[in-house]
């Protein structure tokens, strides 16, 4: 069945993760930590994937902004930069995280094309509608999934599910484009056609299941969603 909706994870898809780390390192006085902050962007962001699958497995749920916390709080550490106003000031920032500068026109050509958007995330719904309203997006989005309805995180299917409950479509009538090879990889297995944005060029993750598509970036996802 052709697609009828495309569906976006949000965090290193949508929104540079890294923009929080990078914009705290040009402002003024924060020496030390600019000689760190890509380090420190690396752990807060491989942390707070880390603490997910963790409190998954574990049936240890929590909302995302903890686990965020949690991240920034090992990374910092990590370190050796624990100040309270530079954790607080990363933490602002990450509501305000930056789009990639491809998505606002990548959502508008897709509404133009009738097709459904949507956000499926793990974000909690403040640090979601944070993001959103800061890029500007919000009249491009149909819809804004957290896991939180669900209470576990990605990967489990029942967090692919929210998709159909909420569109009423079937996983092929899906396009679900992630950063995280892994996430596209289990949605393809769940019954997604998929896209995994490799902006890293990072090798295939071996997992049941891999993405139909790879690309580098979003530019291409209207083409590539009206013609399947």
């Amino acid at each position: 069945m052709p697609v009828t909706t495309c569906i976006f994870d949000a965090y290193g898809t949508l929104f540079d993760v890294a923009a929080a780390a990078r914009i705290a390192a040009a402002e003024p006085n924060r020496q030390e930590f600019a000689a760190k902050w890509p380090q420190i962007a690396a752990n807060w962001r491989a942390k707070q994937l880390q603490y997910t699958w963790l409190r998954a497995v574990s049936d240890t749920h929590t909302d995302f902004w903890r686990i965020t916390q949690d991240g920034l709080d090992y990374a910092l550490e990590a370190a050796g930069l624990t100040t309270p106003e530079l954790r607080e000031r990363l933490l602002a920032l990450y509501f305000e995280l930056e789009a990639f500068p491809e998505v606002p026109l990548m959502l508008e050509q897709l509404k133009n094309a009738g097709l459904n958007t949507g956000i499926l995330s793990n974000g909690s719904p403040d640090m979601l509608k944070g993001a959103v309203n800061s890029a500007g997006l919000a009249d491009r989005l149909d819809a804004v999934l957290s896991v939180q309805s669900v209470g576990v995180f990605k990967p489990h299917k029942s967090v692919y599910d929210m998709v159909g409950q909420h569109f009423d479509c079937s996983p092929d009538q899906v396009l679900f484009v992630s950063s995280n090879g892994w996430d596209a990889a289990y949605a393809a297995h769940y019954g997604f056609q998929t896209v995994w944005v490799n902006r890293a060029d990072e090798p295939t993750d071996r997992l049941p299941a891999k993405p139909q598509h790879t690309m580098h970036d979003l530019t291409d996802i209207p083409e590539l969603a009206t013609s399947l």
